[in-house]
């Protein structure tokens, strides 16, 4: 293998040693999946050598992130590619390297691959498995992990081929919603920070693309994210976000969706009256929502969804006996496939009933919930609500056999 000296031209230009770069990488792995890498010096040694021709996707990523250029410009070739050799002369071969500010001459380099929408259908059916995936055992650090790895590979790609204007918008249209969805199994996991430093870069491929819809994507999960964390104005501002885009003007899903974040958010403020508002607009939104194809990530946001996050608006607001009676129409006509939202509002309907005193009815609801979780399954969202049912139930000093039977199996979830 030949050494790679373009590399090691970029490393002196920006004052890395081999132990400082791998240092630096580790970091930007760490900003990227929300684990350290644990790249040492000898496997920048790789590098130089060329032992490592072709990194792996997410270390080509993070090289790219580096330096500010593609793989191949840091002297990395495709595997089943090959390069024309350096001249052997020493000045030549520094001049050589050295010309377009440390990059080599583009004879030298493979030509880079033309990039096309069949490019953006493959990824595309990975992202729909990821998402179907989510929607099956919500937030699995798997799920996540792999969404992120997706996105890294759009990247790659990106940085090594050639596109029309089209097609490079549509891959980052692509990579913001895949890195939505790791941003998402984060949310579910209540993994705050993690989700957080997602949508940053989600952020930032949104607005690569150019897309409104894309846009709204993010804005989604950031009103999600803040009202986590208890920060309602910054929901409710995300909220207001996902209204103004083009596509909510548009689509009234979109504006119903957006309409429910704000009111889930003002809700929860304690301003019964605005929340109340944008309850009826997201519902009048809805209703006259035409059919029509829509992105994949949206069609959770059915009649069910409608009704589940109108629940959950009139359990902010103290009223268990309608969110009992929504959660109910909710599950009732749920799709067979999102069983972790499933699971998630029987949870939440458990805490309806318990909320209402009635016990029994709370213990059976919460024993369904969590026997539907996937055993994969990394939902706080879902277990953190039976953890309330549970403590609710506790706290009412009940000493019904059954009651108290439940509430030691229940330990379990916690």
């Amino acid at each position: 293998m030949a050494e790679n000296r373009v590399l090691a031209e970029a490393m002196k230009e920006l004052g890395f040693s081999q132990a400082g770069l791998a240092r630096r990488l580790n970091t930007e792995t760490e900003a990227l999946t929300g684990r350290e890498g644990r790249l040492t010096d000898r496997d920048v040694r790789r590098y130089l050598d060329g032992k490592v021709g072709w990194p792996q996707a997410r270390q080509r990523l993070c090289l790219e992130r580096v330096f500010g250029r593609s793989a191949i410009d840091l002297g990395f070739i495709p595997r089943g590619k090959t390069v024309q050799a350096l001249p052997e002369d020493p000045v030549l071969r520094r001049k050589f390297v050295t010309l377009a500010g440390g990059t080599a001459v583009a004879a030298a380099a493979p030509a880079l691959a033309r990039l096309g929408m069949s490019d953006v259908d493959r990824f595309h059916r990975e992202y729909v498995r990821t998402l179907e995936d989510d929607w099956r055992v919500g937030g699995a650090r798997q799920v996540e992990n792999d969404a992120v790895e997706l996105s890294m590979r759009i990247q790659s790609t990106l940085s090594s081929g050639s596109a029309s204007t089209r097609v490079r918008q549509k891959l980052y249209s692509l990579s913001s919603d895949v890195i939505s969805t790791a941003a998402f199994a984060a949310i579910d996991a209540k993994a705050r920070t993690r989700a957080r430093k997602h949508l940053d870069r989600a952020v930032t491929f949104a607005g690569l693309s150019g897309d409104s819809e894309t846009q709204y994507h993010v804005w989604n999960h950031l009103a999600m994210t803040a009202g986590q964390r208890g920060d309602f104005v910054e929901a409710a501002a995300a909220a207001d976000a996902m209204k103004g885009l083009w596509i909510a003007r548009r689509d009234p899903v979109y504006a119903s969706l957006a309409h429910m974040r704000n009111a889930r958010a003002l809700a929860r403020s304690r301003q019964r009256g605005e929340a109340l508002k944008a309850l009826a607009a997201a519902e009048k939104s809805f209703a006259r929502s035409p059919d029509g194809e829509r992105p994949a990530w949206i069609a959770f946001y059915d009649q069910s969804e409608v009704d589940g996050l109108s629940a959950s608006l009139w359990s902010s607001l103290g009223d268990f006996a309608k969110a009992e009676y929504f959660f109910h129409r909710a599950l009732s006509g749920i799709r067979p496939e999102l069983v972790r939202n499933r699971a998630l509002y029987s949870a939440h309907l458990a805490l309806a009933q318990a909320s209402q005193g009635e016990l029994e009815l709370a213990c059976a609801t919460g024993q369904g919930a969590y026997d539907m979780l996937n055993p994969q399954s990394g939902s706080k969202r879902t277990t953190d609500t039976l953890d309330k049912v549970r403590k609710l139930i506790i706290s009412t000093g009940s000493t019904a056999p059954e009651i108290k039977s439940w509430i030691e199996r229940s330990q379990q979830w916690i």
